[in-house]
This record gives structure tokens, sequence and C-alpha cells, in this order.
């Protein structure tokens, strides 16, 4: 059966980039705020770009930060949308979601090391899940300035400057800091795997 898909209203800078990504893979991925349609959904994605204070708010807005933690389908943070999903972040002393327990850090500048963190990085598997079937040692693109510590959530860690989680997974709740819609056949894997699960 094909999966219905919703893109979560966070007004992030990447929900066309996120749509086209599953375009290419055959999938509508419309934007909603919308509980009906949201709870109808198959399978529920997070997306974000910029501060986690911004997109809090815009959750806060539109309703979804209390739709969210009732949902009962797999969910998919991706960037800031994963971070949404810890207690809290640095970034602003901002209050999240809260569905998994941690604080997001704020990468630290150190020689050689720049943040924010734009770039390519490799993937270092820490434990099999289907999300990150195939991608134990893929290079995948980041764009971000705070991260989640690696924790038992963490099932796919990388490195700069310090190790970080990359991939998270806890039962139906899910993420990936790197863009999976800006990282090539790794990252289309990495969206057919969750669409699969």
């Amino acid at each position: 059966m094909k999966p219905r898909l919703v893109l979560l209203d966070s007004g992030g800078a990447n929900l066309g980039s996120v749509q086209a990504a599953f375009a290419r893979l055959g999938v509508d991925a419309p934007v909603s705020a919308d509980e009906k349609e949201i709870r109808a959904a198959s399978h529920v994605i997070l997306p974000g770009v910029g501060a986690a204070a911004a997109a809090m708010a815009t959750l806060r807005g539109n309703g979804l930060d209390r739709l969210i933690p009732t949902l009962t389908q797999p969910l998919l943070g991706i960037c800031v949308g994963m971070q949404l999903l810890f207690e809290s972040s640095e970034e602003g002393d901002c209050e999240c979601l809260g569905l998994l327990p941690g604080r997001l850090r704020r990468l630290q500048d150190k020689p050689g090391i720049r943040v924010p963190h734009m770039g390519w990085n490799r993937l270092r598997s820490l434990r099999a899940h289907p999300l990150v079937d195939g991608l134990e040692e893929e290079w995948v693109y980041f764009v971000h300035s705070y991260a989640v510590p690696i924790s038992t959530h963490t099932i796919v860690a990388t490195n700069h400057g310090a190790d970080f989680s990359a991939v998270i997974a806890d039962g139906r709740v899910m993420g990936a800091q790197f863009h999976p819609e800006r990282s090539g056949t790794a990252g289309a894997r990495l969206l057919q795997n969750f669409l699969s699960l």
C-alpha cells in the first residue's frame, strides 16, 4: 500500500526541497497543520531549518506542539525538526517538544573546526536499525550549529570537533540531523527506508 505522507507545517525553509525529494521517490508530500489530515497519514515528517525557538513558535502558533506528542504513526524529524523532538536547546534557552530526553548543545569552535557546521560528513553506525539500512558509512550533508549529544537513542554518529548524534530513533520517533533532501542517493535511501517502516 502506498504511504500517505504529511509534512508538518513548521515554517521551515526546506519544505519545498523535502517535497521535491519525496516527489523523486514518487510520493506526494503535502504540507499541513490540519489535525484530521495529519492523523490520517501513515507517516509524518517534521522538517526544519533555522533556529529552534522560531520553529517552536510556529508549532505553538498552529497548535502542532500539542498534536505531535499524541501521534502514533512513524515520525521523522529532519535537521531542526530532529532537534525539536528533545526537551530543550541551548539555542535561545528554548523548550522543545520533549518526546525524547536531552538538551541540544552548541558545537564548539576549535582550530580547524568552524561553526556553523556546513558540509559533508561520513556516518558511523552505532547499532542496526531499519531507518539506516544500507547507510552505515555513507557521506551526507549537514548545516547546523547545535547538535544532540550521543545517547541511548543515537543509532548513527558523526564528528565535527566532537562526536554527536547524526540519526536517532526511539520507537516511532526518529530523526536525522543531516539533510536527506540534499544528500543524494544516501538521503533518498533514508527517506525510502522511513516510508518502508
